[in-house]
Formats: C-alpha cells, sequence, structure tokens
C-alpha cells in the first residue's frame, strides 16, 4: 500500500476552511469544518472526537461513543487513579523500595535474598547516586565474605509480565520488556555498536547476559540500519544490519524477559567485586498467577500475599509523583505497567485484574458507563484496551474538580515545549496553551487533554484514529482539528 502523504498543518487547516467557498466555508458550522479537516487524511481512518467545555457543553462529537484502542492514553487512566488514590505522592517513597536480605536457614553460607517491592527506579549504573543496587550490595559485603545463592525474588505481585493482547514481537524492545516487582535499569540491557573496518563486523558492547550472534556489517558509506531479532524467552539474539564507517556508535536497548533473575544477576556481580565469593547460583522466586489474583474469581476473600521478612537493608527511592510525571510526560510503559500493579494491591494481590478494579471504581465515581472501556494493561501496549472519546472527557472533566486535578493536569506533555508534544504545535496558538497525553500504536494515534481556546477558556477534548493506513500517521490531521477548534472558541 503507499504511503499516505499528509500535507503539513498549516495547508490542512487552511484546506478545512476552504472545503466549499471561503465564504461558505467561514459561515459552515464547526462541527462540519472539522469533519472536512478530517476527510483530508483520505479513506480508511476511523476517527472519534469530543470536545467540551469546562461545564461539559458539547462542542464537536464525531463518533463519541465508539470504541476505540486508545494506546498511550491507557496512562491517563492508570496516572488518575494514582492521584486518586493514594497519599503522599510528593514524599520519598517508603513503600517500593528494593530490600536484602541474608537467608542462613540454619547453614553457615547464606543466601541472599534480593527483594523488590514494586519500584521502577533501581539502578546499577556507575555514576548512580540514589536507589542504588551497590548500595544494597555494599551492605551484603559488610556481613558476609561468602555466601551460596543469589535470589531475585519479585513474588511481591504475580507473575504477569506481559499483558494479555501486547504484540509479541514488541517483547524483545524496551518497550516491551517484561514487568516485574523487581526492576533494574528499566529492565533494559543496552548494546553499544561502533563500526569497524569496512566490510567487517562492527564491535559490540554489552553486559554478558545476552550472547549476540553478531551478523552485522561495516560499509563504507550509506544509512545506518541495524536491528536486532531474539525469540522470547532466549538469550541469544542476532544483530544484523549496516553501519556506516565514519558514523557515530549507535545505542540499541534490549528487553529483558525476567527482570528479578537480571537484577541477581547483577547483585552477583556487584558482590564478587567486593570480594564476596559466591558458591552457589542466580535463581529467582516468582509467585505464580492464580484464579485468586483474579477479583471476579474471589468473592471479597483477601488475595494471598508473600510474608513480610525482615531486611538487612532497604531503599528509599525518591517520591512517586517524580515517577508519574516521567511516565505522562515522556510514555514510559514499564513504570505504568509497575503502577497499575500497586494500584492492584490495594485491591488485592497486585495483579493487573486487580489494578483495573481500582480503576473501575474510579470511573464509576467520575461518571463513566462500564460499557465505555475495557483494559487489559495499565501502558496502552494491549491492542485489547478500548476507550470512547466521551468517556474520556468525562474523565478528565470530572478529574479537573478534584483536589488533585490540577497536579494531575501537570504531568502531561506541554504542546510544542515539552515530552512526547515537544515537536508538536511549535509556532502555533497552541503551544504552550494545549495539555495533554499522546498515543501510538500500530495504525493507533491519540491525543487527549486540556487546551486553551483562542477566548481563554479551556476546553476538554478527547481524539482518536483508528485504522490508519500503512504507517502515514494521523498526528497532522488531528492537530488541524484541533487548531481550528481552539480559533473558533
Amino acid at each position: 500500500m503507499p504511503t499516505l502523504r499528509l500535507p503539513p498543518l498549516g495547508a490542512l487547516l487552511a484546506l478545512a476552511i476552504c472545503v466549499a467557498s471561503p465564504a461558505q466555508a467561514l459561515q459552515a458550522p464547526l462541527q462540519q469544518r472539522v469533519e472536512a479537516a478530517l476527510g483530508a487524511a483520505g479513506p480508511g481512518t476511523r476517527f472519534g472526537l469530543m470536545v467540551t467545555t469546562e461545564d461539559g457543553r458539547e462542542l464537536i462529537a464525531i463518533n463519541p461513543d465508539g470504541r476505540f484502542i486508545p494506546a498511550s492514553n491507557t496512562k491517563m487512566l492508570t496516572t488518575a487513579a494514582i492521584f486518586a488514590n493514594l497519599a503522599g505522592l510528593d514524599q520519598p517513597d517508603a513503600v517500593g523500595g528494593a530490600a536484602v536480605r541474608l537467608d542462613g536457614d540454619g547453614r553457615s553460607v547464606p543466601d541472599v535474598i534480593l527483594t523488590g517491592h514494586g519500584d521502577a527506579r533501581l539502578s546499577s549504573a556507575p555514576d548512580c547516586v540514589v536507589n542504588c543496587l551497590a548500595a544494597l550490595a555494599d551492605t551484603v559485603a559488610a556481613r558476609a565474605r561468602q555466601v551460596r545463592h543469589v535470589v531475585g525474588d519479585d513474588s511481591l505481585f504475580p507473575d504477569q509480565r506481559w499483558s494479555p493482547g501486547m504484540s509479541w514481537n514488541n517483547i524483545q524492545t524496551r518497550y516491551g520488556t517484561a514487568i516485574s516487582a523487581l526492576t533494574l535499569d528499566d529492565n533494559e540491557l543496552p548494546m553499544r555498536v561502533s563500526p569497524g573496518a569496512v566490510g567487517e563486523r562492527p564491535a559490540v558492547e554489552i553486559l554478558p547476559y545476552y550472547e549476540v550472534l553478531n551478523v552485522a556489517t561495516t560499509v563504507a558509506d550509506g544509512a545506518t540500519e541495524l536491528s536486532f531479532h531474539r525469540l522470547p524467552g532466549s538469550r541469544t539474539l542476532r544483530l544484523s544490519g549496516t553501519i556506516a564507517a565514519g558514523a557515530e556508535p549507535e545505542t540499541l536497548r534490549l528487553g529483558v524477559d525476567d527482570p528479578a533473575h537480571f537484577a541477581a544477576w547483577r547483585l552477583r556481580a556487584l558482590l564478587e567485586a567486593r570480594g564476596v565469593r559466591v558458591t552457589g547460583e542466580t535463581q529467582v522466586r516468582h509467585r505464580p498467577f492464580t484464579p485468586a489474583d483474579d477479583p471476579a474469581n474471589r468473592n471479597d476473600a483477601p488475595a494471598p500475599r508473600p510474608p513480610a521478612t525482615e531486611a538487612l537493608a532497604r531503599l528509599t527511592p525518591p517520591p512517586l509523583l517524580e515517577d508519574v510525571v516521567h511516565v505522562n510526560k515522556v510514555s514510559q510503559n514499564l513504570h505504568s505497567e509497575l503502577l497499575i500493579r500497586r494500584l492492584g494491591l490495594i485491591a488485592g494481590s497486585g495483579s493487573i485484574e486487580d489494578g483495573v478494579a481500582v480503576i473501575a471504581a474510579m470511573m464509576e465515581r467520575a461518571g463513566v458507563p462500564r460499557t465505555a472501556w475495557d483494559l487489559s494493561d495499565g501502558s496502552g501496549m494491549s491492542t485489547y484496551n478500548r476507550l470512547a472519546p466521551r468517556a474520556v472527557a468525562t474523565l478528565l472533566r470530572w478529574a479537573a474538580a478534584q483536589p488533585w486535578g490540577a497536579a494531575w493536569r501537570a504531568t502531561f506533555p506541554i504542546a510544542g515545549e515539552d515530552g512526547t508534544l515537544a515537536r508538536r504545535f511549535r509556532g502555533t496558538p497552541l503551544q504552550g496553551r494545549l495539555f495533554a497525553k499522546t498515543g501510538t500504536l500500530n495504525a493507533t494515534n491519540a491525543l487527549s487533554g486540556y487546551m486553551i481556546a483562542r477566548s481563554g477558556q479551556t476546553l476538554i477534548f478527547s481524539f482518536y484514529a483508528n485504522d490508519v493506513p500503512g504507517d502515514a500517521g494521523a498526528t497532522e490531521t488531528m492537530d488541524s482539528a484541533l487548531a481550528l477548534i481552539a480559533a473558533a472558541n
């Protein structure tokens, strides 16, 4: 299928205003002009749009009750539920930090147990200064010079490393890396590729967690086009493609399938670097997902959780609010998935289903009908998710009236200035005046939030494009329509 070439934002706006004659266009109802702007995208794309005033008066309604794949607009529901249910977001995170303990179990040589509590920001970077795995390694090294097994324990959450409906091909990438209560370095493994001599393999730098089959080639000129492939569950990957001889090194970021094992593997290396002798294996403790982890099967009985244990040392990460800002500004999938599991601890076992139950309670309070949405994850990577534009606009209006509404809105990207909107609306009247969550997935674009119209009034909007042909994208068309609406109000 040929790629659909869309004109720039200004041209689309002009087209929308001039679909008939200039005089007729300016006299046409606003909805008709918006529909004309969307028509410029050509056939195939299915749009849904709801725009209201702050008091709920509807300005534009185009398929407002249709159910759309929302992509990362899903993160809006997850983060709103965090604000609605968790207190002290601006305080250090005393709940989520990783911990370490020595488990002798009657033996003279103890095991080292590294336990995760849902924090997304534990780091093993050499320059780490806060929330560092090295600090836990230092504590162990000060107490023991020989240990047996090094165990990664992520049993706080049931073992749901990927959500239902996530495309399997994303598993090997940073965007689909596995989810675990024990998370380290964003559950990513960087691989640095540097050009070699022309016709030779490039040089590869990577921690030896993965085995790399390097079949890439250094070429004299041309674009650098590197790719990698790894089957789910495998620790062997194939690097292919080309890198130009004069190119700067390129860093590829690989997903990790078993984050608890990876974290224990890294801790083992840090212990050995400190002179601790490790005589055993690198192991994991997972908690299998069972029917009891789904609230639909529990009949209000409490879900099982692992017993609390006394830690030798436990880290205190920075405030969770900082992570919520990170989730919405840059659309970080892993961190959002950990947030929905944190919500799940409120309802039960920390499962995705328990997290969705907490979101469902919030949506009911907001007045959103249950038929208007479905979620299978907290990030939007699942193609099973569905949202209706009217439902999201209703949530946005309700949230704006909550004590936490302004703080939640402040986590959204700002048009033309930061986050995933840094390059959109730049140089237009909406720069710095539109605050919204983006969403991009296969054949899907989304944008929902708040914008300040020409009159100074705040408008609420939720905008979806599904079934977008090829790799064309619908963002130019959507931005044009929103600019038109803002200019007319």
